[in-house]
């Protein structure tokens, strides 16, 4: 099996678990390939299997079965950039803070390997948003899976988003910001603006201003299928774009669009773990001393 694996550092107490990880990889002589900044990070902590290589970002992973996300809900956003339009499926390792996306926490990476041999996992297709611009801020990695995000940049003052669907005007947004998510995204950045959880097969996106001077101004769903545009105006001449955790700053007179990709984002589920599930153990979703004890949260 050709297995890649990018990551983030860690702190020496998962350093136990990372080894047991290669140490199994190698025993069932997979072909592994490590990202370029990770193995520098690995090579003096880790001892890694004979035959590994590396790579780096714009190397194809074609070939490659799995591609395993070592760190937590940001590495993985990272992750899918590299893995893009090839559709690898990518099994989160948890070594980060919430692990929202990172399920596999460092206990269980045996029995999740396991299963990717046993085929005993399921395949979660998670639709990602696509930004494109003129001229041109991201380059060839201009899809993400959380959000989008438009942001005020040097100044207090607020900035007026006009946003328009399919070409039909349909708000401006006097705000700090204006958040488009995905159902992805939908428990991220998105849900501290006050917008609503969907579930990740939701055909739908989100629209959350950021601090909204209009208290009558709500998050809104749209359809996946819509075109979703901007104009910004403000004191400012430049603005921030975000896309996941990648952002840069733009000139006012950018012309923006956003809408779904041609593409998903395919992560590995085990059996064990679902999305109601993580939203009841990770966000303490329906924690209730007055639910039932046999209700696990």
């Amino acid at each position: 099996m050709k297995i890649a694996i990018l990551g983030k550092p860690f702190d020496d107490e998962a350093a136990p678990a990372i080894q047991a990880l290669f140490d199994d990889l190698a025993a069932r002589r997979a072909e592994v390939r490590i990202g370029e900044a990770y193995r520098v990070f690995l090579s003096n902590r880790i001892r890694l299997p004979e035959g590994t290589t590396e790579f780096r970002r714009g190397d194809s992973l074609r070939g490659v079965q799995f591609v395993l996300s070592i760190g937590g809900d940001g590495t993985l956003l990272d992750t899918v950039t590299y893995v893009g339009s090839l559709q690898i499926p990518i099994l989160g390792i948890h070594t980060g803070r919430l692990g929202f996306l990172a399920t596999i926490t460092p206990d269980r990476i045996a029995q999740a390997i396991d299963a990717l041999y046993k085929g005993h996992f399921n395949i979660e297709e998670r639709s990602l948003i696509r930004v494109d611009t003129d001229p041109d801020v991201f380059g060839s990695l201009n899809f993400g899976l959380n959000e989008f995000s438009v942001l005020k940049r040097d100044t207090s003052s607020m900035i007026v988003v006009h946003t328009y669907i399919d070409g039909e005007y349909l708000n401006s947004y006097w705000a700090d910001g204006l958040v488009v998510a995905t159902p992805t995204g939908s428990t991220g950045y998105s849900l501290s603006c006050g917008g609503p959880v969907m579930l990740p097969q939701t055909n739908n996106f989100i629209i959350a201003p950021v601090c909204p001077h209009n208290l009558n101004v709500r998050p809104l769903v749209v359809s996946d299928q819509s075109v979703i545009s901007f104009e910004i105006e403000g004191r400012s001449t430049s603005y921030m774009l975000a896309l996941d955790s990648r952002s840069l700053p733009v000139e006012a007179s950018v012309q923006i669009a956003v809408r779904r990709e041609t593409f998903n984002a395919r992560l590995v589920k085990l059996n064990h773990v679902n999305f109601l599930s993580t939203l009841r153990s990770k966000l303490n979703w329906g924690l209730d001393r007055r639910n039932p004890a046999g209700i696990q949260l």
